[in-house]
């Protein structure tokens, strides 16, 4: 097997719900060790989330597990002296931090970036919050939704009916945690060459205006206000979702040769020819009078058999699916995208990485995680027995409420 890029690297994971457990969770896919540092009073909210309620009462909850696989969980009480000191002593043997507590609240509980960086210079220490550790809006509380409409993420999201519109999954937290991420990778990086650590500073709400660059550009360079197309695309016309004679398709005839094969395709090789769709900026400007021709053609039949021949005649197109749907699909199930991993009587069904690892010889690493996700407070005895706990000051710690 292909050895992982993070294998050896410790994280400590004191983050909750789906920013900083969805950028460990990732980081846990490239090979660290990653040990989730929970309140022994119900640990992660995300553990009674999701659409199980059988599963949210186990502590197990959906949205727990997909983000959590692979880690250990261990308890502490942060507000115990004890606990604190055994936060330090994990600090010490420890390469990375996440926490996406509000800002300021690590320092007050005394164990913030400047405190364990005493502790342990090497330490890369990422806090993920909604705004950044400065600034006016700093210390109000971030929810996904709320960086979606402050992004303007929602003002381009649906057509001119339906917008603002949410994204339909948590995408600001979900970037947010991928760009925590790609900083840690190259902090670590930079620790291990330089042996100094550093504070990481993520925004969800910069991180959600960064992965919208070209509606971001075409304001800022062009000076056009970004407006909500529905599932048009801004850049180039015929290119957005078609209703065909039963399923809808999406197709991106972005390119001259394609549009035009496009038009062969559908039995209308006339339509390049109208001054209206002749040039690739009229086409945009005349998007709606093309699509309506293009679709009364791809009325004669159904998406599945449209999709099958533009792909033979090289232009780009596919179904539009469920979820159920798509993780079906044969290009994922050959490649292994969704892992099953025991938990007793039960499974948990993950996700991998979307990458995959080729070493030179061919071999594939899948990204996937090697265990099921944690139950809360089940690797706590075992890591406070490494750090020299027996087993009557365990006992005493959970009597005095540290762990």
């Amino acid at each position: 097997m292909v050895s992982l890029p993070l294998s050896g690297i410790r994280v400590l994971d004191l983050s909750n719900v789906l920013s900083g457990p969805f950028c460990t969770y990732q980081l846990a896919l490239l090979g660290a060790d990653v040990l989730k540092i929970e309140n022994p009073a119900g640990g992660d909210l995300a553990r009674r989330l999701g659409a199980d309620p059988q599963a949210s009462a186990r502590n197990m909850g959906a949205s727990f597990v997909a983000v959590n696989a692979g880690k250990e969980s261990l308890t502490l009480n942060l507000k115990h002296e004890a606990g604190k000191e055994i936060l330090r002593k994990l600090v010490a043997e420890s390469d990375v931090l996440v926490e996406n507590f509000r800002p300021g609240v690590m320092d007050r509980l005394g164990v913030g970036a400047a405190a364990l960086l005493e502790v342990n210079p090497r330490l890369v220490y990422c806090a993920i919050s909604g705004f950044g550790n400065d600034g006016p809006l700093a210390h109000r509380p971030a929810y996904d939704q709320i960086i979606q409409g402050m992004s303007g993420a929602m003002s381009v999201t649906g057509d001119a009916e339906s917008a603002p519109l949410r994204v339909g999954y948590p995408v600001s937290d979900t970037v947010g945690g991928m760009s925590a991420a790609l900083a840690i990778c190259a902090a670590v990086v930079a620790a291990q060459r330089t042996g100094e650590g550093r504070v990481i500073d993520v925004s969800m709400l910069e991180a959600t205006l960064s992965s919208m660059g070209w509606v971001v550009s075409n304001y800022l360079n062009a000076g056009v206000t970004p407006t909500p197309m529905g599932n048009e695309n801004f850049t180039a016309a015929p290119s957005g979702t078609f209703v065909c004679g039963e399923g809808m398709l999406n197709i991106a005839a972005n390119e001259n040769k394609q549009f035009i094969a496009l038009c062969e395709l559908i039995g209308r090789p006339d339509l390049p020819r109208d001054e209206r769709f002749s040039e690739r900026n009229s086409r945009k400007q005349y998007r709606l009078e093309l699509k309506h021709e293009i679709e009364a053609a791809l009325a004669r039949d159904v998406a599945s058999n449209w999709e099958q021949r533009m792909t033979e005649a090289g232009v780009p197109a596919g179904l539009v699916l469920s979820v159920p749907e798509a993780i079906s699909q044969p290009q994922l199930v050959e490649r292994a995208f969704v892992h099953e991993l025991q938990d007793g009587e039960t499974v948990q069904r993950v996700t991998r990485a979307g990458f995959r690892f080729v070493d030179a010889k061919g071999e594939i690493s899948s990204g996937a995680p090697t265990s099921r996700a944690p139950h809360l407070s089940e690797h706590t005895d075992a890591h406070l027995q490494r750090l020299g706990f027996d087993a009557s000051a365990i006992a005493q710690l959970r009597k005095d409420g540290a762990i």
